[in-house]
């Protein structure tokens, strides 16, 4: 069986945080949680940020000073919601073009015992051609959005952004 480009890809973890906290792991604090070697540049990376403000850039900075854009925020609702064109292409470069990149929204849901709900939907593959169904499968592979929540979640437990 093959996935289609156009299918999305649906992650959802509950991490002990309140909505708030585990916003701010997500965006400030992602170099703290998300690996290092998750990069498109072809130096070594020194740091990733997520500018918090709608048509902030998501980049990561090298040690040789250079920089490579990997996302755009689209939607910026602080604790609850944020949506980023994903602008690496299917043969992970980093391409400017909106017209080209797929999705991710992440959506933080407030639970009654204290912890939130983390929501991860990447979609719009099909906009990325013929390589799209091949990105589709590594967002969705173990090491992909899985693995990446997995690490997201270790380092709310380990206390990160207190």
């Amino acid at each position: 069986m093959t996935a289609r480009a156009d299918a999305s890809v649906r992650k959802t973890i509950t991490v002990r945080a309140g909505a708030e906290r585990a916003f701010r792991v997500f965006t400030a604090e992602i170099d703290a949680w998300w690996p290092h070697d998750h990069h498109i540049g072809a130096g070594t990376p020194k740091k990733g940020y997520i500018q918090g403000h709608v048509g902030g850039r998501c980049y990561t900075e090298y040690n040789d000073g250079s920089e490579t854009d990997w996302g755009r925020v689209t939607v910026w609702e602080p604790p609850h919601r944020l949506v980023l064109a994903w602008l690496i292409d299917a043969h992970w470069h980093s391409d400017p073009d909106l017209s080209r990149a797929s999705e991710v929204e992440i959506q933080f849901t407030p639970q009654a015992d204290g912890t939130t709900r983390v929501d991860v939907e990447h979609r719009n593959f099909e906009r990325m051609g013929e390589g799209g169904n091949n990105m589709r499968m590594a967002v969705d592979s173990p090491a992909g959005w899985n693995g990446l929540l997995q690490l997201y979640a270790g380092y709310l437990e380990k206390g990160g952004a207190q």
